[in-house]
C-alpha cells in the first residue's frame, strides 16, 4: 500500500502525517510507503517546519529528514491512496485528477473534519499531531485487513 498525505506547503500538516501513519504502519507490521507532498510551491526543497518537527520528536518519531514538494499529477499513478488535511487541499488536488480512477484515490484523512494548519499558533502543532494521530489510526483499521 502506498499513500500521500498531503497539505498545503508540505511543510506542517503533511510530514506529521507522513511520520506518524509510517510510524504506525511499521509498527503494526504493515509494508506500506508513506509520503507527502503540498499543493503549494512556496516550500520546495525545504525540511519540515521546525514546530511539527519538534511535535514529532516528542512521540518519538523522526520527521527532520523528509523534504517538501510539490503535488504531482503523476502521483495519482504512483499512488493507491491520497489523504488531504482540508478542503482546500481537496479540491487542489481533485481538480488536477484526470478521471474517477485518480478521484476516487482522493479522502480526507478525518472524513469530513479539518485538519487545522498551525501554521500560525505554536501551540496548534501538539493538538494536531493528536488529531492526525487519531486520523492515522482509523485508516490503519480501515485499510490493513
Amino acid at each position: 500500500m502506498k499513500i500521500l498525505m498531503v497539505c498545503l506547503g508540505n511543510i506542517c500538516r503533511s510530514p506529521l502525517a507522513e511520520g506518524i501513519m509510517q510510524h504506525l504502519a511499521d509498527k503494526a507490521g504493515l509494508d506500506w510507503q508513506v509520503d507527502s507532498a503540498g499543493t503549494g510551491d512556496w516550500h520546495i526543497g525545504s525540511a519540515p517546519d521546525r514546530r511539527s518537527v519538534k511535535a514529532a520528536r516528542d512521540e518519538g518519531i523522526d520527521i527532520s529528514k523528509q523534504v517538501c514538494r510539490l503535488f504531482r499529477t503523476g502521483d495519482f499513478d504512483e499512488f493507491d491512496l491520497i489523504l488531504v488535511m482540508d478542503k482546500s487541499n481537496l479540491s487542489n488536488v481533485l481538480a488536477m485528477a484526470r478521471n474517477d480512477e485518480d478521484r476516487n484515490k482522493v479522502k480526507m484523512l478525518l472524513n469530513d473534519k479539518i485538519v487545522p494548519d498551525p501554521y500560525y499558533d505554536d501551540a496548534q502543532f501538539a493538538p494536531v499531531f493528536k488529531l492526525i494521530e487519531a486520523g492515522c489510526k482509523e485508516i490503519i483499521k480501515q485499510y490493513s485487513h
